[in-house]
Order: structure tokens, then C-alpha cells, then sequence
């Protein structure tokens, strides 16, 4: 996956034509996680759910890219800390977070 986003910011020059810019990533992703939200409210079809969601990974994986971070590691660090976590219910649901203003 990382070769082939790597190889569409090559083919459309994205590092020389503001297609690697944080705050337009950030942007784009926003805008993806809109559409994911409007699958899921507006019950759209699972493969609908599946292009948008597939669309908001390429950005993520993308974004790597541009800031020059392995993202792999950086998942591999997160789930390392998020399993040392405990989970607790808050609302009916179930949560892993750091608590830090909760008791």
C-alpha cells in the first residue's frame, strides 16, 4: 500500500504542487471522515462505507508520505501503548483512552 500512494504522489508531483501541504491533508481527510460519517447516518451501502473509508487511508498513508515518517512504526508504537491501556465504559460504551480528566 505504501508503494502504491507513494507512487501516486509521484505521478502527480504532489511535493512540488501542494498536494503534500499539511494543512490541505488535514483538510482532505476532514472532508473524507464527512463522507464516512454521511454512510453511516444515511445507512448508504457497505460498499460505498468501504471506497470512502478506503479513500480516508490512502490520505492517511499519504500524509506519511509527505511529513517522511514511518508509518508502520508509528502504528506499531501506538497499538503497543494503547494495549497496555485499560478500557472503561463511559456512556454505555466501551472506551480505551488515557482518562486524563476523568476520576
Amino acid at each position: 500500500m505504501l508503494d502504491a500512494v507513494q507512487a501516486f504522489h509521484a505521478k502527480h508531483d504532489f511535493k512540488n504542487t501542494g498536494g503534500e501541504e499539511m494543512a490541505y491533508r488535514v483538510a482532505l481527510m476532514a472532508e473524507e471522515l464527512g463522507e464516512i460519517s454521511a454512510c453511516v447516518t444515511k445507512g448508504k451501502s457497505r460498499a460505498a462505507l468501504s471506497e470512502e473509508v478506503a479513500d480516508l487511508m490512502i490520505l492517511l498513508i499519504g500524509t506519511a508520505v509527505a511529513a517522511d515518517f514511518d508509518l508502520r512504526e508509528a502504528f506499531w508504537n501506538k497499538m503497543d501503548t494503547l494495549m497496555q491501556r485499560e478500557a472503561r465504559m463511559v456512556n454505555g460504551r466501551i472506551r480505551v483512552s488515557e482518562f486524563r480528566d476523568m476520576s
